[in-house]
């Protein structure tokens, strides 16, 4: 498929070939919740904890002889039934985090940036180089573009001046090509790649 590339003034300087096996697949949208039910299950912190007997303070001498004083048998202070005892059954911290095969998550990827191309959502530039670290400019350039509301910005890794330019855009998120996900990708508007940016999101999805 072709799609037209723009400078930062909105204004058409060519067109660039992309797979439409990246761009222009079918989208199953099946794919997009198991890929980012596995991301925010991931983000859980799974940090519940209880103290069992084996962790809380207190002796480990038995408490009175076995026979003769009338009482049921005790061998611990830290018994769940005594006052600062462990818990029975107590909770553990849980690693939560799971990871949907290679092709779920590449065929999750590609619907989600056909998506974008099939809504008129992608925004393909020349190139994403800013003259200087500002943020009022780069949001000047984002509303130029007419992308104002929420859009994901991708271009390789090293643009250190649009990184610190976006950064403080609460709506505006930067991504390298490796960095690209399902659910970053669908909490956007509008995706706005450079050319080169294109095109390592392409190698990915294929490789």
């Amino acid at each position: 498929m072709k799609v037209t590339v723009y400078n930062l003034k909105r204004e058409q300087v060519g067109e660039l070939d992309l797979s439409d096996e990246v761009f222009g697949t079918e989208v199953k949208e099946h794919l997009f919740y198991e890929v980012v039910k596995a991301q925010l299950a991931s983000r859980r912190s799974g940090t519940k904890a209880t103290k069992e007997r084996s962790a809380v303070a207190g002796s480990t001498k038995k408490l009175y002889r076995q026979k003769g004083t009338g009482r049921a048998r005790q061998g611990s202070i830290r018994a769940p039934h005594h006052a600062g005892g462990g818990m029975a059954h107590a909770l553990e911290p849980k690693d939560w985090s799971y990871r949907p095969p290679r092709k779920v998550r590449i065929g999750a990827l590609k619907s989600a940036l056909s998506l974008f191309a099939k809504e008129g959502r992608l925004i393909v530039l020349d190139s994403l180089e800013v003259a200087e670290v500002k943020t009022k400019a780069i949001a000047a350039t984002l509303t130029t573009l007419q992308a104002d509301k929420k859009s994901l910005v991708v271009d390789t890794a090293g643009n250190d001046k649009l990184v610190k330019s976006l950064r403080n855009l609460e709506n505006h998120q930067y991504l390298p090509p490796e960095g690209v996900n399902v659910y970053d990708l669908l909490r956007h508007d509008h995706l706005i790649v450079s050319r080169d940016a294109a095109k390592a999101l392409e190698a990915r999805c294929l490789r």
